[in-house]
């Protein structure tokens, strides 16, 4: 995976070089954890134009997760999107990937930050397919977790919350160290949860089904696919799903801003249906894709253009 690089990023309200980007070491969130992002993509459109998916969906949770945290984002939603809309172009990305960032600044040490700074950052780069292009098509192997998912009241999962992250790390770098791709995790009833950045779907006997939001992130992309499969006459279940649901499944796909639609092809050395991509996965792997380029004129109440 290449280094993260650009021009310029949005801080506090002005574009500086992207090299000047700095924080002070004694920045609060970089000790404690508290702080939200969103990860938003922008994709090339059918037409050529550049168009920022859902860009008010994200910048919503992203106000959401702030209030859940306590943290008072100094400006208004308007000035988010267009620091969005100018990062890509300060940054010539016709297609990249957003992080908006609310973090605190430094000033106490301590778990209360008292009146430290709240700030704000909006990062733009060129991001390819987080799981792999292979992983895409093919599909990629999962194994579940030894670490469980937050418990709502430990940690509430509406919000996406800096610190919470190190629970998905650590999944991940176990996953990957015992030569999987991905790690899904359950929640502290034993249920499946979610991957470490992704929602995650099942399909048996033509029926999508999902965990309910009481432990999981409210994915934009987990969103979409669910009107999209509705849309074309698959039922949708939010309901409970053990760990032998996935092994049992015709077909497992992930969905996130940086995953997109990836199939899985394999559970804990057990291959999902026939091993590869499913049919369902493909279709609304497809009609995601087209989804995001604005071929599909239902769907283009979802495209920001740049």
């Amino acid at each position: 995976m290449s280094a993260v690089t650009g021009k310029e990023i949005w801080l506090d309200g002005s574009f500086v070089a992207w090299a000047d980007a700095r924080v002070h070491i004694l920045t609060h969130t970089l000790h404690y954890g508290l702080g939200v992002f969103e990860g938003i993509r922008c994709y090339r459109s059918s037409d050529g134009r550049s168009a920022v998916f859902r860009l008010g969906d994200h910048l919503r949770r992203l106000y959401d997760s702030a209030r859940i945290n306590l943290l008072q984002i100094p400006f208004v939603p308007g000035v988010l999107e267009e620091a969005c809309l100018e990062s890509l172009r300060r940054n010539d990305l016709a297609e990249g990937y957003l992080r908006p960032l609310i973090f605190v600044g430094d000033g106490v040490m301590g778990l209360d930050p008292a009146d430290n700074r709240v700030r704000a950052a909006v990062i733009a780069w060129s991001w390819g397919k987080y799981l792999g292009e292979e992983g895409l098509r093919r599909g990629i192997r999962a194994k579940v977790s030894t670490f469980c998912r937050h418990h709502v009241n430990a940690k509430m999962t509406k919000g996406k919350t800096c610190g919470d992250y190190v629970n998905s790390i650590l999944a991940k770098r176990e996953a990957r160290l015992d030569g999987y791709d991905e790690a899904i995790m359950l929640d502290t009833q034993g249920l499946v949860s979610e991957a470490s950045g992704e929602n995650i779907f099942v399909v048996r006997n033509g029926v999508l089904r999902t965990p309910s939001l009481h432990t999981v992130l409210d994915g934009i992309t987990r969103a979409t696919v669910c009107e999209i499969a509705r849309d074309k006459g698959i039922p949708v279940e939010e309901r409970a799903i053990t760990r032998d649901d996935l092994y049992v499944a015709d077909e497992v796909f992930l969905t996130g801003t940086a995953a997109e639609v990836t199939p899985i092809r394999e559970v804990d050395r057990r291959p999902i249906g026939n091993g590869e991509r499913g049919p369902i996965t493909a279709l609304l792997q497809s009609a995601f894709f087209d989804a995001v380029a604005g071929r599909e004129r239902k769907y283009e109440r979802w495209l920001t253009y740049l």
